[in-house]
């Protein structure tokens, strides 16, 4: 059956056939004609047919501008059958600064700005070339390129341009088809020559060997490049990845300590003025507590200041705050997704991409080459003509005058091609002087040097190959010679997790005293305060815990049910009144009691006990809790519950049973643990375990009796080892049966 429908023509078909035929016809549309550049000239169709209207306008770099609208009217009149707003914004974009590593359109007017306004109407904007698309056409019109009609077959328009730029990943490409998208970040185009050129020396050159040459992105924008360098190779080995990318900022410092971080540069494809609002709209929902005001004092360059509210907090701290925040960090994709040279779309890696160029380069190279070979073989069969001509200048003059068809007599008479008997008929007489004849023979000698060596390029591959890396070093001088354009503008550097940022850390630190009573009630008062009997509590409260802190810092409390809680210091109420319940701010059940109330040292190590004389040594890091429940750490049951927890400093410890026996041991016995009952510490017939503590032994333990001024510092009798009942206390031992 034909596929060609008359009309009035009905046939009848399952819907589901129908309907994907018609799909597949617009995903492939989609994808080859719309949203994937092509890896050779790194152009989509709609750039590919600007570039090429505005060399057909003239409009080269020398050239003067024309308006955006005619050159919006020519190409989609005869190229780009799409809406003429379309296509402005794809001129637009080609010609912005902030959005093009490399911009391909030199515009006049406004063209937008990075703060995410739009530009002006196409009526009022002027346009033209600049020597980066000059480059990309290079050689269009040396059949380097096969063309095709265009959608009214009226004109012709290239497949691809010859591209002697590499502008896939110099400018970068962004495009979302069906069923696959691309994303190809900016580089810098110095480092990708470098790259090119040691590929074309090493074709087996490893991706570590090009990543020393071309370390990743170059946005224009700038920003700093935070993403570690496994990242970055693996990225690039598979064509699939993502960098993280930080605005760039500095400190300048003010009176009396004071400062303000000014952000000079921000990422890519970020509107300046959207993220001064955020910025705004978190500083006015209190989510920045370390920031007092945000101005934007932009001029042509980028100033963004953030004051700070106190200049005792790190300037590095509070910018890391930023980034988990806004976009001034942001995750730019890497998806090579492109279409290669048979117009496959499919993912490349680095390393492909770069050879794809280089091939593409090597076939423009030899039809260049034929092209002009077919040029020299014409002219010198012209040339050779004009020298029969002055061989035998008066037979040939007799034949033009007398024979009423010269051509034809010609042809016979020195046996000439048409071609050259046509182009000795088109001669100037002023040609046929004797000078004229000199320059002739020159060009011919010329000429046929000329075609030796393009015929010795045809032939051998390694020519083909230097003559590409000449290209290219030409390429990377010219690019040079602009320092603005071809420096570095993203700079890499090391990564720092924001997420590693405490939140202690965007707290203010200021001295604190914290009081707790024996029922619980619990305040802080700033400054750190002498303990004395002015505090006041509620009626048939007293005070219990006395503590100096600071506001950075976090409380453990440890509970009758071997449970830690952690409270940071920062919540506590103010001073002004009695407080709150503590039970109210944690987890505590109420058949729980408070035991200790400590400042959390990271470095610390702590000696739990229970009231059956076990208990076990754990670090200070390991008892942090997470939630309002705590964290189990002395597992208890029964009737057994949590009795004390000391901070470990010295070389033994001290154990007193509710019997009066006093037991010392050396620390190395007791094991460290991270949750558990523990190990026996001390053996009693009846009661149970009173008081533990940790001493210097050589200090002996008098000083540290209750009330005591004599040193006890002959402690044999009381030396055992961990699990012994020990002996009674000595004389004078203070009767609450604690030590103090």
């Amino acid at each position: 059956m034909s596929d060609v429908v008359e009309p009035g023509d009905i046939r009848e078909e399952p819907f589901q056939k129908a309907l994907g035929e018609r799909y597949l016809s617009y995903a492939l549309s989609t994808i080859m004609a719309r949203s994937l550049p092509d890896v050779r000239d790194g152009l989509k169709p709609v750039h590919r047919r600007l570039v090429y209207a505005m060399r057909e306008l003239g409009l080269n770099p020398a050239a003067a501008c024309k308006k955006c609208a005619r050159i919006v009217g020519d190409v989609m009149g005869k190229f780009h059958p799409h809406g003429d707003q379309a296509i402005y914004e794809a001129l637009v974009r080609l010609a912005q600064g902030f959005a093009q590593r490399y911009p391909l359109i030199d515009g006049q007017g406004n063209f937008g700005n990075i703060d995410g306004d739009n530009a002006a109407a196409m009526r009022y904007t002027e346009a033209r070339l600049t020597p980066i698309a000059e480059a990309l056409l290079a050689d269009i019109g040396a059949d380097t390129v096969d063309f095709r009609p265009t959608y009214d077959g009226e004109e012709q328009e290239p497949l691809v341009l010859p591209a002697a730029f590499p502008n896939l990943l110099a400018n970068g490409a962004a495009g979302i088809a069906v069923g696959m998208a691309t994303a190809i970040p900016p580089h810098n185009a110095v480092e990708i020559c470098d790259a090119l050129l040691h590929l074309l020396k090493h074709p087996k050159a490893t991706l570590a060997s090009l990543l020393a040459l071309l370390p990743g992105p170059d946005f224009p924008t700038g920003g700093v490049l935070v993403e570690p360098a496994a990242g970055i190779a693996e990225a690039y080995r598979t064509g699939r990845g993502g960098f993280r990318l930080r605005a760039r900022w500095h400190v300048e410092h003010g009176k009396r300590g004071t400062y303000q971080i000014v952000v000079t540069e921000i990422p890519y494809q970020v509107a300046k003025a959207r993220l001064v609002e955020k910025l705004a709209e978190l500083l006015a929902e209190k989510k920045l507590p370390l920031l007092a005001e945000v101005r934007d004092e932009s001029a042509e360059d980028i100033r963004l200041v953030l004051e700070p509210r106190s200049g005792k907090v790190l300037a590095e701290l509070a910018v890391q705050h930023l980034f988990r925040l806004t976009d001034l960090e942001v995750r730019v994709p890497l998806n090579l997704n492109v279409l290669d040279a048979e117009q496959v779309p499919r993912v490349m890696t680095l390393v492909e991409v770069l050879q794809a160029f280089l091939t593409h380069r090597q076939v423009v190279l030899l039809r260049k080459s034929r092209h002009r070979l077919a040029e020299i073989a014409r002219r010198l069969e012209i040339l050779a003509g004009f020298l029969v001509v002055y061989l035998n200048l008066d037979e040939v003059i007799r034949i033009i005058r007398r024979e009423d068809e010269p051509k034809p007599a010609l042809m016979a008479a020195f046996k000439l091609s048409e071609m050259q008997a046509e182009a000795i008929l088109n001669m100037r007489l002023r040609s046929l002087r004797k000078l004229e004849e000199l320059e002739i023979r020159k060009e011919h000698k010329t000429l046929t040097s000329e075609q030796a060596e393009l015929r010795q390029l045809l032939g051998d591959e390694k020519r083909q190959l230097a003559r590409i890396g000449e290209e290219l070093r030409e390429l990377k001088k010219r690019l040079q010679a602009d320092k603005a354009l071809s420096a570095r503008r993203t700079q890499l550097s090391e990564p720092t997790l924001a997420e590693d940022v405490p939140a202690e850390a965007f707290i203010e630190r200021e001295p604190i005293t914290v009081i707790c009573s024996e029922k619980g009630w619990i305040r802080a008062v700033k400054g750190h305060l002498p303990e004395g009997p002015d505090a006041r509590y509620k009626e048939g409260d007293r005070g219990r815990f006395w503590l100096h802190a600071e506001t950075t810092d976090k409380l453990l409390l440890f509970a009758t049910n071997g449970r830690f809680y952690t409270l940071p210091v920062d919540k506590l109420p103010g001073g002004r009144g009695q407080g709150e319940p503590i039970r109210l701010m944690l987890g505590l059940p109420n058949e729980a009691d408070l035991v200790s109330l400590l400042v959390h040292s990271p470095d610390g190590r702590l000696l739990l006990a229970a009231t059956d004389g076990r208990g076990f040594q754990v670090p200070e890091a390991q008892v942090l809790a997470q939630t309002r429940s705590g964290r189990q750490v002395l597992n208890v049951s029964g009737d057994t519950e949590a009795l004390a927890v000391v901070r470990v400093s010295g070389d033994h410890v001290a154990c007193l049973a509710q019997n009066r026996k006093l037991l010392l041991f050396a620390l190395a016995e007791v094991p460290e643990m991270t949750r558990g009952r523990g190990v026996r510490l001390m053996k009693f017939k009846d009661g149970g375990l009173a008081d533990i503590k940790t001493l210097m032994l050589s200090e002996g333990l008098g000083r540290q009796l209750a009330g005591r001024q004599r040193v006890e510092d002959r402690l044999d009798d009381w030396l055992g080892h961990r699990g012994q009942a020990g002996r009674l206390v000595p004389k004078g031992f203070p009767k609450g049966n604690r030590f103090a």
